[in-house]
């Protein structure tokens, strides 16, 4: 089974969610572009996502251009 990512340029499309798994063990997970990334602290797994999804839909604003 194949995910769809999310082609929307609307950065309020993508969800961010975090869970803590432990201590010092953070994850945050986006549905939209079935991506996952982990870290140490809650700030730095959200930190991390939202330039994650900032960097997709610029992405696809420039290749829209």
């Amino acid at each position: 089974m194949s995910e769809t990512i999310t082609e929307s340029t609307n950065v309020f499309d993508y969800e961010i969610l975090i869970r803590k798994r432990g201590d010092g063990d953070y994850a945050s997970y986006c549905p939209q572009m079935n991506l996952m990334l982990t870290g140490t602290e809650h700030e730095q797994v959200q930190t991390m996502m939202q330039e994650a999804v900032l960097k997709h839909v610029d992405e696809l604003k420039a290749k829209a251009n």
